[in-house]
């Protein structure tokens, strides 16, 4: 099974930008469709963004034209490009192989937007 390792949190102005990395082990990563998923306090965990292993994204209204999803099979790594980051941005954020209900998670990463 793969285990996955989220990185890149912090502390983040609003308006400001964010670099998530999630990084598996193992070398089939490459056959895995992959996800960012958040998850705020006393709410439930939201899907972000998808990429298909062909490279296709897809986003949740609330971050589309702002959040990127990329992935790097070389690096075994999939990431999330946060950028015009809002308070309600503020969340502990997944990444997980698809299909979720059945993938592996990391551990999460805490993203705050605050001033």
């Amino acid at each position: 099974q793969v285990q996955l390792v989220e990185s890149g949190g912090g502390l983040v102005q609003p308006g400001g930008s964010l670099r998530l990395s999630c990084t598996a082990s193992g070398s089939i990563f490459r056959l895995y469709g992959m996800a960012w998923y958040r998850q705020a306090p006393g709410k439930r965990r939201d899907l972000v963004a998808t990429i298909t292993t062909g490279g296709s994204t897809n986003y949740a209204d609330s971050v589309k034209g702002r959040f990127t999803i990329s992935r790097d099979n070389a690096k075994n790594t999939v990431y999330l490009q946060m950028n015009s980051l809002k308070p309600d941005d503020t969340a502990v954020y997944y990444c997980v192989t698809l299909p979720a209900e059945f993938g592996s998670w990391g551990q999460g990463t805490q993203v705050t937007v605050s001033s």
